[in-house]
């Protein structure tokens, strides 16, 4: 299975290098570029060198971080918040293209790292929190798997009412074993069983969820210090960080509400802008995109990758999004990803659609 994860990987690099190399993206940039991109991000911060790192996709480092504002830059895209895109959208006056940065979950290298890079060059961005995370309370499951792996030679973990055992002395077992417990989470019927599963293996592994939060999270006070740049947006991103589409509809809705409700109640600012967990099409659908348009938020993001249109107007709380995935940190490869060829080609050269949010 890692072995064809790596495959996988290695073929993507491929349609990139010869999407740019053939020119093939500059030939269809004219059909397919949109109206601008919207950027994830996760982690910012300088690279590691341990050999395990099963979440290496979600960071990149600052210095790679700044090539990306002055490339887009260059290509003429116009840094925008979310403020303004919604703006914009409303009044169909997306006339020259744009971009908006946004950075999931709250991580503290944000502050520490991209911050200064995103200061200096006067780019506005986004930051959505998980509230239970900067509450110190979160189930950070992917980094307490992350770290009883990388600290033991084999793991025991109960899911689904099934105890299995992991070999993981060598790098390979370390990846296929968090591989294999990703995947068997995934499978579980509700958000509720998952924690359940991962609660019991931290207790026996002896992580402290609270402390895994305070590690890596930011705190209410350095996200009000952050709050109070108006380069900074802090949006929401519920409270716990499930899979809404895996909730009943009351619950998730709970979640969206509250996680905004707790975020005001400590920072003193009322989220505009939601981010749904995970965001791909297994965590949130039309249900969700209802929702967030009836708690009002101005706009919502996916992780369905697309570029923006004049039509998402009407879709204001399905946007797309284009991850900066850390596996692929070539400014070309960013080149490519803005340009929209590669996202039509992820969407079989039709423009991203998503169902009515009605």
């Amino acid at each position: 299975m890692a072995a064809r994860a790596s495959l996988r990987k290695a073929a993507f690099q491929l349609s990139l290098d010869a999407l740019y190399f053939t020119g093939a993206f500059r030939a269809l940039r004219g059909r397919c570029a949109g109206a601008g991109v919207i950027l994830t991000l996760h982690h910012v911060r300088p690279a590691r060198r341990d050999a395990f790192q099963p979440n290496r996709s979600l960071e990149v480092t600052p210095e790679f971080l700044d090539g990306v504002i002055e490339t887009l830059g260059r290509q003429g895209l116009e840094f925008i918040g979310l403020d303004e895109l919604h703006r914009r959208l409303r009044h169909g006056s997306l006339r020259d293209r744009v971009a908006c940065l946004t950075f999931d979950d709250g991580y503290r290298d944000n502050l520490e790292w991209a911050y200064p890079v995103l200061r200096r060059h006067r780019v506005p961005f986004a930051i959505f929190v998980a509230s239970d995370l900067a509450d110190r309370r979160g189930h950070m499951w992917w980094r307490t798997l992350e770290t009883a792996v990388s600290a033991h030679d084999d793991v025991t973990i109960t899911i689904g009412g099934t105890q299995r055992t992991f070999i993981c002395r060598s790098l390979a077992e370390k990846i296929v074993t968090v591989q294999a417990i990703h995947r068997a989470l995934g499978n579980l019927p509700s958000e509720t069983a998952v924690r359940e599963a991962v609660d019991t293996f931290a207790a026996r592994m002896g992580i402290d969820p609270a402390a895994q939060c305070a590690a890596v999270c930011m705190g209410w006070e350095e996200l009000a210090m952050l709050a109070a740049d108006p380069l900074v947006m802090i949006g929401a991103h519920t409270m716990s960080h499930p899979r809404l589409a895996k909730l009943g509809r009351a619950d998730a809705r709970h979640e969206m509400q509250e996680g905004a409700a707790r975020i005001e109640a400590m920072i003193g600012i009322r989220p505009r802008h939601l981010a749904y967990p995970f965001g791909d099409e297994a965590a949130a659908g039309p249900r969700e995109f209802a929702l967030a348009a009836e708690l009002g938020f101005k706009t919502a993001v996916t992780t369905r990758p697309g570029v923006l249109t004049v039509s998402h107007r009407d879709r204001l709380t399905a946007l797309p999004r284009i991850s900066l995935n850390g596996e692929y940190q070539r400014l070309r490869h960013l080149r490519v990803l803005e340009s929209g060829v590669a996202t039509a080609a992820w969407n079989n050269w039709r423009r991203f659609r998503l169902a009515a949010a009605g």
